[in-house]
């Protein structure tokens, strides 16, 4: 089915002149409803037609078994899958979309402290 974005979400510019770009397809599913090969099939398709060599298929959910497989039939295109797992570990780790809620300080004993003392 054609989507008015042509089957495309963005593109990255890996360079400044442009000449360089990662183009990257986004699914925002509810978890259990996972993506199955049409979407990645649908998005090979239209890569094709850029004359991509990067992309990156980035859902909330998961990737069938038979995505899987169809993403693996990339030919020349370099393709990186992120399901939701991976998608909330990077969110985390680049703080992106995130902020801290809570933060928890732990106290020790800092021994050195009383060796330095007085005795009296």
């Amino acid at each position: 089915m054609p989507t008015e974005d042509g089957g495309v979400d963005g593109v990255i510019r890996e360079d400044q002149l442009g000449l360089d770009r990662v183009y990257r397809q986004a699914k925002r599913y509810q978890p259990g409803n996972t993506i199955g090969s049409e979407t990645v099939q649908a998005f090979i398709g239209a890569l094709i037609g850029k004359g991509a060599q990067k992309d990156v298929l980035i859902t909330t959910s998961s990737f069938s078994r038979q995505a899987l497989a169809a993403a693996s039939y990339s030919g020349a295109l370099r393709r990186v899958l992120i399901d939701g797992t991976e998608l909330t570990r990077l969110m985390v780790r680049f703080n992106v979309g995130v902020r801290v809620a809570r933060t928890v300080e732990i106290k020790r004993i800092d021994m050195d402290y009383f060796d330095e003392t007085e005795t009296e």
